[in-house]
């Protein structure tokens, strides 16, 4: 059975690291912190729902996506760790690795950061933020460059420690900064201040709940928001709802916008389901308020004629003697 692949055409798995101490959020749940409606893990998960597998490294929680839950041992250990305990539990040939925080990462970047990584030889390609620093948690990897370093860190720190024990060789790993791990591989920079911006802080919170409400973003975070609360995903043309929504209001009544589009979706899931059907359907309803509108608009015909008697039309001002 062939694998999945992210519409760039790649097969990856996805380890998301999401289970940090916060203590500049005053220790928060910080993945289950709401921005644009939507906790900052399901967020994450939006952008790399084209992962063959998609592993959380923290303690299970409600997920807007199903993912496969691991977790360093001890809990705490460091990124380094807990990366090693979601590494563990894929297979594909890359690994996109990402923090529980990016309230701006999208599916784009995830696809941009994979092209990126198979351009050249590099071992990773990650994102630098607006200073230029490396975001290691912002990254596609080779994956099996990624499990050589792991294991080469964690024989040093056995062979420091006098250690043989397999199983200890692991526990070398705890509290290594990431740096250690990503100063070794063969890296390919890709800068992008917005998608890199994490939230470390309260202030990081309200800056990216104050941009994500600005008119240029909002309407699109408030559909995905609403796709993730009813458990939908459904790509469709928002401009062709939008436009139906402006004709009903137009043409017939200011309430029929909203009660129209509510009517095409529900006929689409009765039908074909699908973007295809909610396109069919909205073209057939802005047809038929486009000819709502005309018939309104059209001359009457006087009384007398084949099509009966003329309907009596509103009163109009009178327009004065001089009109016409």
């Amino acid at each position: 059975m062939p694998d999945d692949a992210s519409s760039s055409g790649t097969a990856y798995d996805a380890v998301v690291l999401a289970g940090g101490a916060a203590r500049r959020l005053g220790g928060a749940d910080k993945p289950g912190v709401r921005v644009g409606g939507r906790a900052l893990l399901d967020r994450v998960l939006a952008a790399c729902a084209g992962a063959r597998t998609t592993v959380v490294v923290a303690d299970p929680r409600p997920t807007a996506r199903p993912v496969r839950w691991a977790r360093e041992e001890p809990p705490g250990a460091g990124p380094v760790a807990a990366l090693d305990a979601g590494l563990r539990h894929t297979t594909a040939e890359y690994a996109v690795v990402l923090s529980a925080d990016l309230p701006f990462l999208e599916e784009g970047t995830v696809r941009w950061l994979l092209t990126a990584l198979l351009a050249g030889g590099a071992e990773g390609a990650l994102l630098t933020d607006a200073d230029g620093r490396d975001q290691p948690l912002v990254a596609a990897y080779r994956t099996a460059a990624l499990r050589r370093e792991l294991t080469a860190l964690a024989n040093a720190r056995s062979d420091e420690a006098g250690s043989t024990d397999g199983r200890a060789d692991r526990g070398g790993l705890i509290g290594l900064p990431l740096r250690r791990l990503t100063g070794a591989l063969d890296l390919t920079r890709v800068p992008d201040p917005l998608a890199s911006f994490d939230c470390d802080t309260w202030d990081d919170i309200a800056t990216a709940r104050a941009r994500i409400r600005e008119h240029g973003h909002v309407l699109d975070e408030w559909i995905s928001a609403v796709k993730d609360e009813l458990g939908i995903d459904l790509d469709v043309d928002t401009g062709v709802l939008l436009d139906l929504a402006r004709d009903a209001a137009h043409g017939v009544a200011r309430p029929a916008a909203p009660l129209t589009t509510f009517l095409v979706g529900y006929a689409a899931a009765l039908g074909k389901k699908g973007p295809e059907a909610v396109a069919e359907a909205a073209a057939k309803a802005t047809a038929l308020a486009l000819r709502w509108e005309e018939e309104y608009a059209a001359p009457q015909p006087s009384s007398g004629t084949a099509a009966g008697p003329a309907p009596t039309a509103p009163a109009q001002p009178d327009p004065g003697p001089d009109a016409g």
